[in-house]
């Protein structure tokens, strides 16, 4: 840095931006809620901090088990795991965990009033190849009452009170939404904070990029295939094909794609006839991460995704997000989707 470069002192940090936050709210805010944010900011240190010497000391590879959807563990998910779930219990404020490494929720001792669903490590399957993973969250406030149990959970999408991710790469990106717009922050590893370094986040309304798994396109119906065909393909006249951008890391598509905007999808298909996102804990705070920046989350039925109601923990669902018209482009072709 030169030595009259100006020396930025007035640094928003997480902590800074959600006692702010706080604030707004005055005299209505017991902490609680200000106390569990702080509780997942350390989550995601310790996973971030996992994930940067993981080749290091051997934790990627398979750990010799599955979790509860089927997907065999790395050694990481299951210290991802471990690290959610201490840390939830710590903090007092949480009841209820769902994590996709557990078979079933978790019920903590205590009177916490939130409910937090999580994806420790989503992607994982991309570690031993250096690719970005995340983690997926969302928060729910139990009903006033409550003593914790399944139906706490098992809640339409719009209800939750907070959703983000934080995205593993070069450096560790946090994006989160308390239901006020989009704020993105950065991880600087030097002090130990996260910065905000993207506020109020907003995808453009249009923007001709493609995110989807086309290794699955021999199972899909005919409408999915007629939509990725005529963008693939235009047929008007000077019409340019959709760049195709999808890296397999659904944190990490969905980052792009909040950025840059376009469309990411993984939809149901004849192999996965429910889809293969899970909604709980990858579809709704997804789906709330990218209305809070002004996109559109739907499902194969063109239902709005945080409209859904799930019957179980671990439900499966075809998402399709990012930027408005995109969405809504697609949502045309899915009504002519044959059944399964």
């Amino acid at each position: 840095m030169p030595a009259d470069s100006p020396v930025e002192t007035d640094i928003i940090t997480l902590t800074r931006f959600i006692l702010q936050q706080q604030q707004i709210v005055g005299g209505k805010a017991t902490g609680d809620f200000t106390i569990l944010l702080n509780t997942l900011q350390f989550a995601f240190k310790a996973i971030a901090y996992n994930i940067r010497r993981s080749t290091l000391i051997n934790l990627v590879g398979l750990s010799g088990t599955a979790n509860s959807t089927g997907d065999d563990q790395k050694k990481l998910d299951v210290i991802g795991d471990e690290i959610f779930i201490n840390a939830m219990k710590a903090s007092g404020k949480v009841k209820i965990l769902v994590s996709e490494e557990q078979e079933d929720l978790i019920v903590f001792d205590g009177d916490g009033k939130y409910a937090v669903v999580c994806d420790p490590i989503d992607g994982s399957s991309n570690l031993d190849a250096g690719v970005s993973v995340g983690t997926i969250f969302g928060v729910y406030k139990l009903a006033e009452g409550s003593h914790g149990s399944i139906k706490d959970v098992l809640r339409p999408g719009k209800e939750l009170v907070a959703a983000g991710y934080t995205m593993y790469g070069a450096s560790a990106n946090l994006v989160i939404t308390t239901g006020n717009g989009l704020n993105g922050f950065t991880l600087d590893n030097a002090l130990g904070e996260f910065i905000l370094t993207h506020p109020d986040l907003v995808l453009p309304k249009k923007r001709s990029i493609y995110s989807v798994n086309e290794g699955n396109s021999i199972y899909w119906p005919s409408g999915t295939i007629k939509f990725f065909e005529s963008i693939k393909f235009p047929k008007a006249e000077g019409a340019k094909p959709y760049s195709a951008r999808y890296i397999g890391s659904m944190v990490a598509d969905v980052h792009r794609t909040i950025l840059y905007g376009g469309l990411f999808a993984y939809p149901a298909d004849k192999k996965s006839k429910k889809g293969k996102l899970r909604l709980l804990y990858e579809g709704f705070p997804m789906a709330m991460v990218i209305e809070q920046a002004g996109g559109k989350a739907i499902n194969d039925k063109g239902e709005r995704i945080l409209d859904l109601v799930p019957t179980e923990i671990h439900e499966r669902s075809g998402i399709w997000l990012g930027s408005t018209d995109e969405v809504a482009q697609a949502a045309e072709f899915l009504k002519t989707n044959e059944a399964f």
